[in-house]
């Protein structure tokens, strides 16, 4: 993907693609044994692309029986682990030599600049994959200390049958960051993307079976979270659910694990990150520069969105200014574009809920800086401005709740220790930010700050070395690193009694 590629081509790409919308199970498309399906919206243009299975109860209990009898055989699940890994490299190799056509289905379903798919999301995406790959065979298991006359042995095993239900803000990458782990391991995975962006699922199944992924081991069903996710949750036979999403869901989601079977529950629910920015940044063009990318990229939907900009009263009109600056710069234009840096909102429905938050922040009293309108409404697409709010009480709504748009809250303290108490102020803790030249003040923060990541004098840094997940009502269990695999296994002790 490093040859640059104009506006118009992206455009007659776009018109010539042929998209499959059949779920995928068992190696083979799959149309939903109800023969329903709905319609995959362009974002950009509000017009439909393609038709998706729509796969409810049946085809779920047809997908887990799948999925069970090629874990229960073994085809994948006690494989060699060197093949696994040559497996899961070729698979990532084949991801990599369709980026083009993976970015371009990215951009088209979810609305996000061809840009950003090209070099953030397939990218990292490819690397999940590959990175898993490659830790098949060097993760090793343990003998236990214990006595002379006696052999301990402590392995991990897999789960068995996996859910993977993803998100439409990231819909490859968040599914890679789960087939990685789960697949390294010797599961088997039942994959529902959202309904908002199933196409790169779809087509990532296609490619995995090219790469020798045995049938049955890695399925795609679309379909609706109130029936397909609903099913998964439910089910009996699925060993574990793997979420990315609301909070209102995850929620639901562990009710299911309730009412069913006990399955293993791991979730990733957002957050309402603090952005602290203290009175000796070192650097306030730089920070300025994160605050809006940290609440602008993606158009604002992302789970560790810097949504909640907190500034130390001496520097705030200083650095507001500049952040409204990089606001104005940062206005939404055509996904396909390549000089586009914020796209289009995910579906009307999210537009709408934004657009609400909005009317919200400015009858709660806070005072609107920039923006704060629909955009580009000849397109037909679903485009929210740039947002800026000041004066902003932590106690307010747009302060307390994820907007998952381009909304910024601005509020201000006078202390470091003022900062960590309404930084700790949410339900949330998945990620947070410190500006300062202090070490000792941003040792201090970021000890005391309640969240997963916690980034200093950057924002939104990573690596897939690092695990990734959150406190409180964020979630719990980690994706990305060596860690991620801690969700997908089963700890074994067997003891061997020697004469």
């Amino acid at each position: 993907m490093g040859v640059t590629i104009s506006h118009d081509e992206w455009k007659a790409r776009a018109a010539a693609l042929k998209i499959n919308g059949q779920a995928f199970v068992g190696g083979k498309h799959y149309a939903a044994q109800s023969g329903e399906t709905f319609d995959c919206i362009n974002p950009a243009t509000g017009e439909v692309l393609t038709q998706v299975t729509a796969c409810g109860q049946a085809d779920i209990d047809h997908a887990v029986q799948v999925a069970r009898a090629a874990f229960n055989d073994g085809r994948w699940s006690r494989m060699l682990p060197k093949k696994r890994k040559k497996i899961l490299i070729r698979f990532a190799e084949l991801m990599e030599k369709h980026g083009e056509e993976l970015a371009l289905l990215e951009t088209l379903d979810m609305g996000k600049p061809i840009g950003d798919s090209t070099t953030v999301d397939i990218p990292l995406s490819v690397e999940a994959i590959a990175w898993f790959g490659e830790a098949i065979d060097k993760v090793n298991d343990e003998v236990a200390p214990t006595m002379p006359n006696a052999l301990s042995l402590i392995t991990r095993e897999p789960v068995g049958v996996v859910a993977a239900i993803v998100p439409w803000n990231f819909p490859l990458m968040m599914a890679c960051w789960k087939l990685g782990p789960a697949l390294a391991t010797g599961n088997s995975v039942i994959l529902k993307p959202a309904e908002q962006s199933p196409l790169t699922a779809l087509r990532i199944a296609e490619l995995a079976a090219e790469a020798g992924l045995p049938d049955g081991v890695l399925n795609v069903l679309p379909g609706f979270g109130s029936t397909a996710g609903k099913a998964l949750g439910l089910h009996m036979d699925v060993d574990m659910i793997a979420f990315t999403g609301s909070g209102e869901v995850g929620k639901l989601l562990l009710q299911y694990s309730g009412q069913s079977n006990m399955k293993r529950v791991a979730l990733e629910c957002g957050g309402k990150s603090p952005h602290i920015v203290m009175g000796d940044c070192p650097d306030l063009d730089r920070a300025a520069k994160s605050a809006a990318f940290g609440i602008f990229f993606n158009q604002g939907e992302v789970c560790t969105a810097g949504s909640r900009l907190l500034v130390q009263e001496s520097i705030k009109d200083e650095l507001l200014e500049k952040v409204v600056d990089w606001g104005k710069k940062l206005q939404p234009g055509d996904p396909l574009n390549p000089s586009t840096q914020m796209g289009a909102i995910v579906e009307e429905r999210q537009m709408d809920k934004i657009l609400s938050y909005i009317d919200i922040g400015q009858q709660e009293g806070a005072q609107l800086k920039l923006g704060g309108n629909r955009a580009l409404t000849e397109t037909g697409g679903y485009y929210v401005e740039p947002t800026i709010f000041d004066s902003v009480n932590n106690k307010m709504r747009i302060a307390q709740e994820e907007i998952f748009g381009p909304v910024l809250s601005t509020i201000t303290f006078k202390t470091p220790e003022e900062a960590v108490a309404i930084g700790n102020d949410t339900i949330y803790g998945l990620a947070a930010a410190v500006w300062t030249r202090d070490i000792d003040v941003a040792h201090r923060t970021a000890a005391a700050l309640r969240a997963g990541s916690v980034w200093v004098n950057t924002y939104d840094a990573g690596d897939i070395s690092l695990p990734f997940g959150g406190y409180k009502q964020s979630g719990f269990g980690r994706d990305k690193s060596l860690h991620a695999i801690d969700k997908y296994t089963e700890l074994k002790a067997t003891w061997f009694q020697l004469s």
